[in-house]
């Protein structure tokens, strides 16, 4: 089996395309290489005759065209996004134009070759949105996103994957495009590109810096590791149900603040400091324009119909990443001078 996947050099993307080669599929890895892809991501696989990559932006329809025509996947795993909510509060062109228009050609993309090459039954575009266009839940456990929650969006970044997502669900409707979609809870694990929550933290301490949490720290979030993700996201794109939507969870909830102190406590079992604690560093900033305060999955859909599960705890995941993080220097190191990278966006001042 042939897949396409877009944001294959991204974090949650490359996860997905070292699986699948591992497994023994045929990937096609087609990535911008836009500041958060790395190609490095990818460096475990690269030299496998399953892999293949393509230098290809999907806001650009002709090179879609080209890459269908040339390597006819029988499968679309569609990751390629902006994806950084505090980038979207200052810069939400990008999303709009990436995560909209870009679903948008890539939907024709596929609708094209899937008609011309006679509308082929085992054909499937898999789109990979987030339960961000959810928007934000009480903090009662028992409410949870669903596949039937109501989207309300409440950032640029969330609201141009809604976008995305109902664009999916009219291409399906009007075109009988054969469409899977999943909306996950938030990633974590190797490669996770230096400005997110996780590895920020991660290379703050290890740097002695402050540990920025925003506001109180009481955010709640569903952590998912990211090898998990990607069995799902596979599960999905081979044997969901067409037309279906599937929400992939970790059922792990922490505050931002609990989950900061376990990533202190981890480094310092693994790499104490010479005087103090790690948690000395934990600093509370201003909070993000918009911070939806809760996130958690109800993965019953996926569990009862497809027998998937996370099989990581939060605990074991943060230990397994803090370690990939100490002894993988080489791989985020040069990533820091990234642009934005290591400084506070998202403030939503002028």
């Amino acid at each position: 089996m042939k897949l396409l996947v877009t944001g294959g050099a991204g974090f949650i993307g490359s996860a997905v395309v070292r699986l699948a080669v591992e497994r023994g599929h045929q990937v096609v890895n087609l990535d911008a290489l836009t500041y958060a892809a790395n190609l490095a991501n990818v460096a475990p696989v690269a030299d496998s005759p399953f892999y293949a990559f393509v230098q290809a932006d999907i806001r650009d329809r002709a090179a879609l065209d080209a890459a269908f025509a040339t390597h006819r996947p029988d499968i679309v795993l569609h990751l390629a996004a902006e994806s950084h909510v505090d980038r979207s509060i200052d810069g939400p062109a990008d999303f709009i134009d990436t995560n909209i228009t870009g679903t948008f050609n890539m939907l024709e993309a596929a609708r094209r070759y899937w008609q011309a090459a006679g509308r082929p039954d085992g054909f499937r575009f898999h789109h990979v949105s987030t339960d961000e266009v959810f928007g934000s839940l009480p903090a009662d456990p028992a409410v949870k996103f669903s596949e039937t929650t109501a989207y309300d969006p409440r950032s640029p970044y969330s609201a141009s994957k809604a976008a995305s997502d109902h664009l999916v669900r009219a291409w399906l409707e009007t075109y009988g495009l054969p469409v899977v979609r999943s909306n996950c809870s938030n990633n974590y694990g190797p490669y996770h590109f230096p400005e997110k929550l996780i590895p920020v933290v991660i290379l703050n301490a290890l740097a002695g810096r402050p540990l920025p949490i925003y506001g109180d720290g009481s955010n709640i979030r569903d952590w998912l590791y990211v090898e998990d993700h990607a069995d799902a996201l596979l599960l999905v794109a081979t044997k969901g149900a067409l037309g279906r939507s599937y929400n992939i969870g970790g059922e792990n909830e922490r505050t931002n603040l609990q989950l900061v102190r376990t990533i202190c406590a981890i480094l310092d079992e693994e790499r104490p400091r010479s005087s103090g604690a790690y948690a000395d560093l934990i600093t509370f900033v201003s909070d993000r324009p918009g911070h939806d305060a809760r996130y958690a999955i109800d993965p019953t859909r996926i569990r009862t119909e497809l027998g998937w599960h996370p099989s990581v705890t939060v605990e074991e995941g943060l230990k397994r990443t803090v370690r990939w993080y100490l002894g993988n220097e080489a791989w985020w190191r040069p990533l820091l001078a990234r642009h934005g990278v290591s400084q506070r966006l998202g403030t939503g001042a002028p």
